[in-house]
């Protein structure tokens, strides 16, 4: 704990400090006083630090570089939050939940929720945002933008994130491990839909007959029953189906088709209600 006198106070603003050439630097906040310009490219800083700092853009010097994975950086901050990544330091403590974060910004963004403040609001739209990246990839849905390219098949997508999941359709990659009987899955949801069948949860009852199930899509068959005969039998299990539909889609079951396919990253799905569930993802993060 610092409890050093602050005795130069500033008159615009009433925040106090220790010498007084710290308060000369800071008033150049409030005047926009920047004595320290860039002769490669003529932005100007408060602070000299700042400029050196800066000047490293156009040198390309990265004099800070990390012990653990050799990745080397321009500012002693960037390299300070990234050794976090190996640490798991979390020094940023949300004074209303006591969650912690590794990075202030994702304090500041975390604050938000107890506010309710918003202050990124489109301009298209209306809709506000709490943290800025979010609202950058909404105003990708207006403009259209896509600016992450797949290399091995040229399509685009609005969100890295989105492009990481499409690529491992190329590569295979399944990262997403089920700890109860190994299976492999390409994405954390369709891991978390899995994982119900085995703790058994079942979170879609039928209003009718109070059966639950672990996915909606076979809640929605199920209540078809209630209402229609089931001229349709599985010759394989003998279930019966009260429209075409869902009969075509339980026989692929026996065929491993999959006819559904996700046009933002590729994946193929069985059923088409499972299509529809898997592009909330995409809205989700798009929104």
């Amino acid at each position: 704990m610092h409890t050093e006198e602050r005795p130069y106070k500033c008159h615009e603003c009433g925040k106090s400090f220790m010498r007084n050439s710290y308060l000369r630097v800071h008033k150049k906040i409030h005047t926009g006083e920047k004595p320290f310009p860039c002769e490669e490219c003529g932005r100007s800083f408060t602070k000299r630090f700042k400029l050196v700092e800066h000047q490293r853009i156009h040198s390309g010097e990265k004099p800070y570089t990390c012990k653990l994975c050799k990745n080397s950086f321009t500012l002693s901050s960037t390299f300070k939050a990234h050794q976090r990544r190996h640490t798991g330091e979390k020094p940023f403590q949300c004074k209303v939940c006591a969650k912690k974060f590794s990075y202030c910004s994702n304090l500041t963004v975390h604050k938000r929720i107890h506010s309710g403040e918003k202050p990124y609001t489109c301009k298209e739209c209306g809709k506000s945002f709490s943290d800025p990246s979010s609202f950058k990839v909404h105003q990708r849905r207006h403009s259209g933008e896509k600016p992450y390219q797949c290399e091995e098949c040229g399509k685009s997508f609005n969100q890295k994130s989105v492009l990481t999941v499409h690529q491992r359709i190329h590569t295979g990659e399944k990262p997403y491990k089920c700890e109860e009987c190994g299976k492999m899955f390409s994405q954390h949801a369709n891991l978390k839909v899995h994982q119900r069948s085995h703790s058994g949860k079942k979170t879609y009852a039928c209003d009718e007959c109070g059966k639950c199930f672990t996915r909606l899509c076979n809640l929605t068959i199920h209540q078809l029953s209630h209402s229609r005969k089931n001229p349709d039998c599985c010759e394989e299990c003998g279930i019966g189906f009260t429209a075409e539909s869902p009969f075509t889609a339980h026989q692929q079951l026996y065929t491993e088709e999959k006819p559904h396919k996700c046009e933002e990253c590729g994946e193929r799905f069985l059923w088409l209600f499972n299509l529809g569930e898997h592009k909330k993802i995409h809205s989700s993060q798009n929104f």
